[in-house]
């Protein structure tokens, strides 16, 4: 059915202006004032702020961690996604071990199939690159239709890669043209720095971060900048935290690097006095890399503004307090590191943000959603207005006024990360594809509806050993 949006202001990362927007078949098709279209749907958007729908470069929904799961799936995850704005996801698929790449996306297929309510796109997770497997990626990329690949330099046990699977890695980003995502943190000294800690008998969650140092995400970072320098390829570096990453963010983009950085929400506007609090409730708050004196938060604030970060992630990956997070009871080093951060991820930028001055409304866009759009190969199919795109838009009450809660938050957990923080501006409807998800604030989506996006990489190219 066609639909027509009148009313609103339309805000992209370049135009605001008051429009029409007339939508056919899940494209927009149309631009103007006074649009009329025959058998079409009138929606009124007067007093709204009509934004394309949110991009989130980062989340892990139904990810198998630290011995156990996330507690959000493709349902739930989707679902709150939608009701914060976000009309796209990137989910990490991980590999394992020397198992098919190819069969791990198809296991993440298998994930959202039948429940995923936006679009969706996948990173694919490299731990390890065998002679095998580094033979596969290529054509793994090409195949599954990504063009980011993500590496660990933290979680030892688990995830970490060494220093030449990272640089393998950064040679097939060069070859093929795609993005190498790297989790900046030093997981080796910060395993010796944790057995140290529990040594002298400390157990309590605030040594969580005490044991994972910002020096350590500087040092990552750095290291993972001048090898992805030294192959020529694009370095995106997630959820940074820090002055000491920040830093060398800078000074590699002022030399002409191909370095990109993100954000999330939480190092924003919360910060490590949360891992503090009594009765283990600092558990709630224990995420890597952790969050940081209230210092560091300025200076996320004005690398964002500058932008010299220019994505905000959420880093999705909840754990229910009364549940999960209890495996750390006695010992820091065992809570599963993650948080719920899907759904708020537009209201705390907005309100915090732009409501407070310290971004304009065309760099909040810019930021959730036409960045990552960019970045990542989705745009201009999706991350902006324009006739042709996708119709994934979200109608955006700036004045409402609301406190966040556990009680009224669509995650499938049992505690919020922003629990009490008051906020300015909501979602009120969202629309993927010309369909409403989100309708004044009730959901009336469909299970599964939600399509695989692909992203295409160079077919040729030749690996890359120096510049």
């Amino acid at each position: 059915m066609k639909k027509i949006i009148t009313g609103g202001t339309i805000v992209t990362a370049a135009d605001q202006y008051r429009a029409d927007l007339l939508i056919e078949n899940g494209k927009i098709t149309e631009i103007g004032q006074g649009i009329q279209a025959e058998d079409a749907e009138i929606i009124d958007a007067t007093g709204k702020y009509v934004f394309p729908g949110g991009i989130d470069p980062h989340t892990h929904l139904d990810m198998p961690f630290n011995n156990t799961v996330t507690d959000d799936d493709w349902e739930s995850g989707t679902i709150a996604a939608a009701f914060g704005g976000t009309t796209t996801i990137l989910d990490f698929c991980l590999t394992t071990g020397k198992a098919r790449l190819l069969d791990a996306v198809d296991k993440w297929h298998e994930k959202a199939k039948d429940k995923a309510v936006i679009d969706y796109g996948f990173h694919l997770m490299i731990a390890d690159l065998t002679e095998d497997t580094l033979k596969q990626l290529p054509e793994a990329l090409e195949i599954a239709g990504i063009n980011s690949v993500k590496v660990f330099l933290a979680y030892a046990k688990e995830f970490q890669a060494t220093d030449r699977t990272l640089f393998q890695a950064f040679k097939v980003g060069k070859e093929k043209d795609a993005i190498v995502m790297v989790h900046c943190e030093n997981g080796s000294v910060i395993d010796e720095l944790v057995e140290e800690a529990k040594a002298l008998g400390h157990t309590e969650p605030i040594y969580h971060a005490l044991t994972r140092p910002p020096q350590l995400e500087g040092e990552a970072t750095k290291r993972a900048i001048e090898l992805a320098n030294l192959a020529g390829a694009k370095l995106y570096v997630v959820h940074v935290t820090c002055k000491e990453a920040v830093d060398e963010i800078i000074r590699a983009r002022e030399k002409g690097y191909q370095v990109y950085g993100e954000t999330c929400p939480p190092y924003l506007v919360l910060d490590q006095t949360a891992l503090e609090k009594p009765n283990f409730e600092g558990a709630k708050y224990v995420w890597s890399p952790p969050l940081r004196p209230k210092e560091h938060q300025e200076v996320l604030w004005n690398a964002l503004k500058a932008k010299q970060l220019q994505t905000i992630g959420s880093d999705q990956c909840s754990f229910s307090f009364n549940g999960k997070k209890q495996l750390g009871k006695e010992d820091f080093s065992k809570i599963p590191n993650g948080g719920p951060f899907i759904e708020d991820r537009l209201s705390v930028l907005y309100s915090e943000g732009v409501a407070k001055g310290r971004i304009t409304l065309n760099e909040f866009v810019d930021m959730v959603s036409t960045s990552a759009a960019k970045t990542f190969g989705l745009f201009p199919q999706k991350g902006t207005i324009a006739i042709g795109t996708d119709a994934d838009l979200v109608l955006f009450d700036p004045n409402v006024e609301r406190v966040i809660s556990a009680e009224t938050h669509h995650m499938n957990v049992d505690y919020n990360a922003f629990e009490g923080l008051k906020v300015k501006g909501e979602p009120v409807s969202v629309f993927s594809r010309g369909e409403f998800v989100i309708r004044d604030k009730e959901f009336v989506g469909k299970l599964g509806r939600g399509q695989y996006i692909r992203r295409e990489v160079k077919k040729e190219g030749k690996p890359v050993i120096t510049k």
